[in-house]
This record gives structure tokens, C-alpha cells and sequence, in this order.
């Protein structure tokens, strides 16, 4: 008898873990199923919502004088420009930053994405329009991150971040 309960134990282990598996790669594929827009909103409301409590485990490990030198760039520009820096990096279009930024290292990236959304909180890199309503499909993530423990709010935010720009080095 304490076989048999001991296995079912250990099969209700495996089913909780695969189930957490399964609750990272469904939130990521549905942050990546998202427009080039809603996924820039959704990062800013991810570090402004909850970046408190997720960003310690990405600066400490970041090598940010990478990072520097491209945020530095950003903030010289209009609004309007540092929109399309943004959108360029989420969209992998092939430019100068989103090269920089694709030999980065994921807490580099990270890092980068939580000192994009403080500047944007100081004003000095265009703001979130004061009248922005999230899309349904951007209230569905957010939820569904929420819902995750925070190594897997962690997984989520470093599979959404990993891929965006372009890795000069690829193919």
C-alpha cells in the first residue's frame, strides 16, 4: 500500500510539474501571438504592475554598460523615434540596435527592458499615452502571468525577451 501511494505521489509531482511546463509555454506563445504593439504594452505594464518583485533577478546578473550605450542613444531621441526603436526590437526588423541588442544576454535584455520602462515612467522615453486602454488579448496575458509563480513569471519574461532583435551572428 505505501508503494502504491508513494508512486501516486510521485505521478502527481510529475503531472504539477508538467502542468507548470505547460503554464510557461502557453503564456509565451500567447505574449509572441500578440501585435508588435500590444507585446510593448504588455511588457510595460509586466514592469510597471509587477516589476518590483521581478526585476532583482535580472540587474544583478546583467552586464548594463552593454546596455548603456544603446539606452543613452534612445534618450536623445523623439518620441516618436524611441516608438520605433521599441517597435523595431519587438518586431526583429534589422537595424543597427536591434543588432546591438540581439548579442546581449537575456539578463542584459531583461535589464534592459525594466530601465526602458523607468525612463518611460520619468518621462524621458515616450510614455504610455495617458488615455491607453489594453487590448482584451493584453489583459488575457497579463492575467495569465499573473497567475504564474515567480520563477515562472521570470521563464515567461526571458522567452518574450530572448528573441527580439536580430542576432547579427545568425545565419
Amino acid at each position: 500500500m505505501n508503494v502504491t501511494t508513494e508512486s501516486n505521489q510521485f505521478t502527481n509531482i510529475f503531472d504539477s510539474n508538467t502542468h507548470l511546463e505547460n503554464g510557461v509555454t502557453t503564456t509565451t506563445d500567447l505574449f509572441k501571438s500578440l501585435s508588435v504593439d500590444d507585446q510593448l504594452a504588455l511588457l510595460w505594464y509586466v514592469y510597471t504592475e509587477m516589476g518590483r518583485s521581478i526585476t532583482p533577478a535580472a540587474p544583478g546578473a546583467a552586464r548594463m554598460q552593454f546596455a548603456e550605450g544603446v539606452l543613452n542613444q534612445i534618450k536623445q531621441m523623439s518620441h516618436a523615434q524611441q516608438l520605433d526603436v521599441m517597435r523595431d526590437l519587438a518586431a526583429k526588423r534589422n537595424t543597427q540596435i536591434s543588432r546591438s541588442y540581439g548579442i546581449w544576454s537575456v539578463n542584459t535584455k531583461l535589464a534592459f527592458w525594466f530601465e526602458l520602462s523607468e525612463l518611460m515612467v520619468q518621462g524621458l522615453v515616450a510614455p504610455m499615452p495617458l488615455n491607453y486602454q489594453p487590448s482584451r488579448d493584453v489583459v488575457k496575458v497579463l492575467e495569465a502571468i499573473k497567475q504564474l509563480d515567480f520563477g515562472q513569471q521570470i521563464t515567461v519574461l526571458r522567452n518574450t525577451v530572448v528573441n527580439m532583435g536580430v542576432d547579427p551572428f545568425a545565419d
